[in-house]
């Protein structure tokens, strides 16, 4: 007999109408009114790896280190979702918050990292964090507990800006 598959129930990537309705923050970048969204969400771009096209998607901001200019965001469809899987094979990218664009580089983060950045998440937000545990079918009571366990089976990936952690900025010595 096969082993029974325990990864959590991902849902289905969206289709028809509420696939266009998600993908209209992206349009409302490409036309410059990226600062809408504040600081809560990103626009990465990403080359596809299969057709090598350029690919972009809207992502919320996990959390946000300014002094090491790192970004944390999450993939709610799991480690099949296209962007993730892209990051995997190209991991230098561009993101843009507002206006602004940054060269970053995607670092993913093991399953007990992700535990404690959606304890911590939770802790901050927990109504939308207990709303993503429900979308994932992800278990959580609200318990710092439950929700260290949901964030060990989502995929999280960190985006270092090319002059953050170890770089330095132009014209800095």
């Amino acid at each position: 007999m096969a082993p029974r598959d325990t990864t959590p129930h991902r849902p289905r990537p969206p289709a028809g109408w509420l696939r266009m309705g998600l993908r209209l923050p992206i349009l409302l970048f490409r036309a410059g009114l990226g600062p809408l969204f504040g600081r809560r969400l990103l626009l990465l771009h990403h080359v596809g790896r299969l057709t090598d096209l350029d690919r972009r998607v809207v992502l919320e901001v996990v959390s946000h280190d300014p002094v090491n200019e790192s970004w944390i965001v999450a993939s709610g469809f799991g480690a099949r979702a296209d962007w993730y899987q892209n990051l995997r094979h190209q991991p230098k990218t561009v993101m843009q918050i507002g206006n602004r664009l940054h060269a970053v580089t995607a670092h993913f983060l093991s399953p007990d990292e992700g535990a404690d950045i959606m304890a911590d998440y939770a802790q901050h937000h927990p109504r939308t964090a207990g709303r993503l545990c429900a979308f994932m079918g992800l278990p959580s009571d609200g318990s710092e507990a439950s929700c260290r366990e949901a964030g060990r089976s989502i995929p999280f990936v960190r985006l270092d800006g090319a002059y953050g952690r170890h770089g330095r900025g132009p014209g800095q010595a």
